[in-house]
């Protein structure tokens, strides 16, 4: 999943899609804004800081759980830490995204942009099945021959 996520990202930037609030910081990208090709103004390149997030950190954490520790062997834990640093990583980078222009109104009224509001069952869901991770079963036993090693 993170490679989807890191390339469909640097889809989006490619695209000229989903970018970030304006700003005036040396990296920042001009993107064309109007179907006539202007330019408007300088903005944060959040597609790329999603695909670092959300590709390759993201990557490097699953990677982490799954050979430096025993979450393979607890059925949730990698899915949890998945959807828990995926929502997350969402819910920071939309402070600097531009909100949909059809939700403005929404996201001024509740401090929150509609992506972050979608992002909260995501973390706590994830939260939940990595701290669960622990109760569920292992394996299931065959119904014949000897019980699992696990």
């Amino acid at each position: 999943m993170p490679f989807g996520l890191f390339f469909g990202r640097l889809a989006n930037f490619v695209n000229g899609e989903l970018w970030g609030a304006p700003t005036t910081v040396p990296w920042a990208i001009r993107f064309v804004e109007t179907a006539n090709g202007d330019l408007g103004p300088p903005r944060h390149p959040s597609q790329l800081y999603e695909a670092g997030l959300e590709g390759l950190v993201l990557f490097g954490i699953l990677w982490f759980l799954f050979w430096r520790t025993k979450a393979r062997y607890q059925p949730g834990k990698l899915v949890g830490a998945f959807i828990f640093f995926y929502g997350i990583f969402r819910f920071g980078i939309e402070f600097i995204r531009e909100p949909d222009a059809q939700l403005t109104a929404f996201a001024q009224a509740t401090g929150l942009h509609m992506g972050q509001w979608l992002t909260v069952p995501m973390i706590v869901g994830g939260l939940y099945l990595m701290a669960t991770a622990n109760k569920r079963r292992v394996r299931v036993e065959p119904t014949v021959g000897t019980a699992s090693v696990a």
